[in-house]
């Protein structure tokens, strides 16, 4: 259990143990080798925890099968995808697009993720605001701490007006 999971308390985790049985393409707006989490392992009000184990032949992978560095950042907001999916879907809305707007301080403590590599992602909503921006804090281990941001995301209320608008 993630420090953010005790500090939002174990009847949340409680109410969330059915996250493991949807399948990932399901909670985010993404299809095909686009989903790079392979796993929701749990759900609350403000997080969320993933996994992913680093396969070769992956669409970003490097010359010898590992994960770039980099590719955690995407993680981090494929799990924050997943999180608002996930309430979208406990309030039978359908998934809605989401914008990643930036990050702060990513910091990666290696330069890649080796194959075979299991990686939990954790995410923990900080701020959200009503006109649909919120902030995350992420993290990533397999086992030991590897990364970690502050990720900015924003979710309009209807994206394909917000799209053509724009």
């Amino acid at each position: 259990m993630t420090d953010a999971h005790k500090r939002h308390g174990v009847d949340e985790l409680d109410r969330a143990s059915d996250t493991t049985l949807i399948p990932v393409d399901e909670l985010v707006p993404h299809s095909g080798d686009m989903v790079l989490i392979d796993q929701v392992l749990s759900c609350t009000e403000n997080t969320l925890s993933a996994r992913v184990v680093v396969a070769p032949g992956g669409l970003f992978s490097n010359a010898d099968g590992s994960a770039p560095a980099w590719l955690g950042l995407e993680l981090m907001a494929q799990s924050i995808a997943a999180w608002a999916g996930w309430h979208a879907r406990q309030e039978q809305r359908p998934v809605q697009l989401g914008f990643l707007l930036g990050t702060r301080n990513y910091s990666c403590a290696v330069d890649h993720f080796p194959v075979g590599t299991e990686l939990r992602i954790d995410i923990d909503r900080s701020l959200q605001d009503d006109s649909g921006i919120a902030v995350f804090e992420c993290s990533i281990h397999g086992p030991d701490p590897l990364a970690s941001a502050r990720v900015n995301v924003f979710q309009p209320t209807d994206a394909a007006r917000y799209l053509q608008e724009s």
